[in-house]
């Protein structure tokens, strides 16, 4: 079960540094401020995704508190 978690939270650690490059293309190029704001409103939602996944791949895997 851990390992489906690991694979996700891998998953969506690839699609939070996509994002995040992105949007630094985005700035570089001076694009629009609201397509600035809706990839870091994303990339802030991804990397929760993450965080979740990875706790949840700790505690199934009884790396968590005892």
């Amino acid at each position: 079960m851990s390992t489906v978690f690991n694979i996700l939270a891998v998953l969506v650690m690839v699609g939070v540094v996509l994002v995040l490059i992105r949007g630094l293309i985005n700035m570089m190029r001076g694009g629009s401020g609201n397509t600035s704001n809706k990839l870091m409103q994303a990339r802030v939602a991804l990397q929760f995704v993450a965080l979740v996944l990875i706790m949840l791949a700790l505690y199934f895997s009884g790396y968590g508190p005892s």
